[in-house]
């Protein structure tokens, strides 16, 4: 985490011991009032689900970078309270399960945890109908999938994902990427099942593989899944500005010859996609650079506008928003994959950059306004955070300087087939949180 985050103060994780047999638990942060007369209070919840790809710890609530309590503080203090509960879940092969009988084990965790949540959180002074599910990358892959699985809730938040990022799979598929591979290893080692390996064998059969990311399977409750909004009625989305630098390592070292041949892939659309991203011959960092900002409209920035244009159709409340603001610590690094946590739950000391200071507590306010039910800005404008610690509520025409909202045309506009063949190219084994 500290490499994708450029924290200096090697200061991330609170002092908390790890077990894989422990990790189903969850936090609840509400103030003294709350815990005191909880009868006298029915607050909106904000259900927090951490992300990192299904596989890792990625903002959970051992870390910094997931601590919600400043963010709950920060609502009692601007008479707008709200109780935050942060859910752990499984997380790599015991996410995934052994594909058949079990599977989806990670998302079931969050169901039972939602579950929960309704049937008591009332004892802490929280209101079970005025729930916000939201989570940031996996997190919000997950937010998804149980808003389309019909989860219970009225608001829901994803900060830089969704399952148009990580859809569902086949169930062959898992088998034969995730699940055969190790149980293969296994064997080797003398166990002839997932279910009866010790966790240090799975782990290291996994390593060994070795698996970068994990996906959820396809199941009854996920059918449909793209056309589906669920119960929820409002929702607020957004991405950050840079979110294909987790896949920056890998794309840096491809030769220019095999970055073509990538995009060849795409057969019938491979022209206009090299064109559209500057894939020019002879300009290996233009082309480079294009191919990121190829993954980054695929997998982030146009899917923000394609949520937000489903749930409109449905007549739903949509707040969309970019975050745009630099690393604190290292601004060459920009807008990277999950800097909006920085300043969302403010776990880090942030006093050296005053405007990025500025910016999280304005950016914590608006949030709590959603989960409240109010207004964080105006329905028909895009807020924007940073860069430079400014903030600023955006027409379409000046969103379009800021994201490839022509480009995104083009895109859906193209076969999907020939899309989904040069972006799986480019994205298979490239994933890295070191960059």
């Amino acid at each position: 985490m500290g490499y994708l985050l450029r924290e200096p103060e090697r200061g991330i994780w609170y002092n908390d011991s790890e077990d894989e047999f422990k990790c189903l638990n969850l936090d609840v942060i509400a103030s003294q009032e709350c815990l005191s007369s909880p009868s006298k209070y029915r607050l909106p919840v904000l259900f927090w689900v951490h992300g990192g790809s299904q596989i890792i710890s990625f903002g959970n609530g051992s870390s910094k970078i997931g601590d919600v309590w400043k963010i709950a503080r920060d609502s009692v203090a601007g008479d707008s309270p709200i109780i935050v509960v942060s859910v752990q879940y499984r997380l790599n092969i015991f996410h995934v399960g052994d594909g058949t009988t079990n599977k989806n084990l990670g998302l079931k965790d969050l169901q039972c945890a939602l579950e929960w949540v309704h049937e008591h959180i009332a004892g802490f002074g929280g209101d079970p109908d005025q729930i916000t599910l939201a989570g940031d990358g996996a997190g919000a892959v997950l937010s998804h999938a149980l808003i389309v699985a019909g989860a219970e809730v009225k608001r829901a938040i994803l900060m830089s994902g969704s399952l148009h990022m990580s859809p569902p799979q086949a169930e062959n598929r898992a088998q034969v990427a995730l699940v055969a591979p190790i149980l293969e290893r296994l064997q080797r080692r003398g166990y002839n099942s997932l279910k009866t390996a010790p966790v240090r064998e799975l782990l290291e059969a996994q390593q060994d593989v070795p698996i970068k990311s994990v996906f959820l399977q396809a199941e009854a409750g996920l059918v449909g899944w793209s056309t589906k909004t669920g119960k929820v009625q409002e929702l607020m989305v957004g991405d950050c500005q840079y979110e294909s630098s987790l896949y920056r390592n890998g794309i840096y070292e491809l030769p220019l010859r095999q970055l073509f041949e990538m995009f060849d892939r795409a057969g019938a659309s491979a022209a206009t996609l090299k064109k559209l991203y500057h894939i020019v011959d002879g300009r290996p960092w233009s082309a480079r650079l294009g191919a990121l900002e190829f993954l980054n409209d695929m997998s982030w920035a146009m899917q923000t506008w394609k949520l937000a244009d489903r749930w409109r159709r449905e007549g739903k409340t949509v707040f969309t928003y970019l975050f745009d603001q630099e690393n604190p610590w290292q601004a060459s690094a920009g807008a990277h994959h999950a800097v909006d946590l920085i300043y969302l739950f403010g776990g880090f000391d942030l006093s050296h950059n005053p405007a990025a200071q500025k910016l999280a507590t304005n950016m914590r306010r608006r949030f709590i306004s959603f989960v409240n039910g109010d207004q964080p800005w105006p329905e028909d404008l895009t807020c924007a955070f940073g860069p430079v610690g400014q903030i600023a509520e955006l027409c379409e025409e000046e969103v379009a300087c800021r994201r490839r909202m022509t480009a995104f045309a083009v895109l859906n506009s193209l076969p999907p087939a020939d899309l989904k063949s040069a972006f799986g190219a480019l994205i298979a084994g490239r994933l890295s949180f070191h960059n």
